[in-house]
């Protein structure tokens, strides 16, 4: 298994967080504005990719799109060269989950449920994001999971502010996909994100008693990516030691949002929104 995918799967070292939430980073108002930068970059790639893509590309075109995009707004891609990783953009379509990788043979059929996940590191910091997209008109059960996985997305950051905590995030994210018969992915988990792409904390999907349930603080910036099934929970990594699939062949949706900590709730840095 590759360090990335490593680091990612297990939660990070975290003997130093206590309950409070003491030594996970918080971000200075100076900081943030440019954490700001970061996510408008990644949020306006991910925006004109979805705007893009269509049947008979290839994963490799959207790739090159987002590392042109990015560099030319002043950034770097996050993502290339990250620990090995040879693209711009995560690419997982289908029944790929996670870490696929851009290539001028994979070409993007009507009907796929394409994953796109990436980061840009602009003045030291970055932002990082993910979205699912249809491709095309898509089956009604498609439709469904890439629906309730935004959904649940959203209902974890709808839990995000200053006093509250990790769990209430995790919490929040499982009940909505439960409720509609999908299974979380346990294996990866959201992170911390600033001056490094993956910081402390991780950010669970579901609850867990395997971390201290940090409280929350003004300036802390977490990437919230929930990861959801259609079938069984469980994944496996193929051959290229990146790739992360369906251990069932079932259909997988992931969405993920830089998301700031603040005194009354959150700020979005990713809003596709406001791009």
């Amino acid at each position: 298994m590759n360090f990335l995918t490593d680091l990612i799967q297990k939660p990070a070292p975290s003997a130093r967080v206590n309950k409070k939430g003491r030594g996970i980073e918080t971000k200075s108002p100076q900081e943030i504005d440019i954490m700001r930068q970061a996510g408008k970059i990644v949020a306006t790639v991910l925006k004109e990719i979805s705007e893009l893509v269509q049947p008979g590309m290839t994963t490799a075109d959207l790739d090159a799109h987002a590392e042109q995009r990015i560099r030319a707004m002043g950034a770097t891609p996050s993502f290339k060269g990250y620990h090995g990783f040879p693209a711009s953009i995560c690419a997982s379509i289908n029944n790929e989950v996670v870490h696929g990788i851009p290539n001028p043979r994979k070409v993007i059929h009507r009907g796929d449920v394409l994953k796109v996940d990436t980061g840009a590191y602009y003045q030291g910091f970055h932002g990082d994001s993910c979205i699912t997209i249809a491709v095309g008109e898509v089956t009604p059960a498609a439709a469904k999971l890439i629906q309730v996985a935004e959904a649940a997305m959203y209902c974890g950051i709808a839990q995000v502010k200053a006093g509250n905590y990790l769990l209430d995030i995790a919490g929040a994210i499982e009940d909505h996909i439960k409720a509609n018969g999908f299974k979380v992915v346990e294996d990866y988990t959201g992170h911390g994100v600033g001056r490094n792409l993956h910081e402390e904390p991780s950010v669970f999907n579901y609850r867990t008693h395997e971390l201290p349930n940090a409280k929350l603080r003004a300036g802390m910036t977490l990437a919230i990516e929930p990861i959801v099934n259609a079938g069984s929970k469980h994944t496996r990594v193929l051959t290229d030691r990146w790739t992360v699939v369906t251990i069932d062949r079932a259909l997988s949706a992931q969405f993920e949002h830089t998301v700031l900590v603040t005194e009354t709730g959150y700020e979005i840095l990713t809003d596709r929104t406001q791009v």
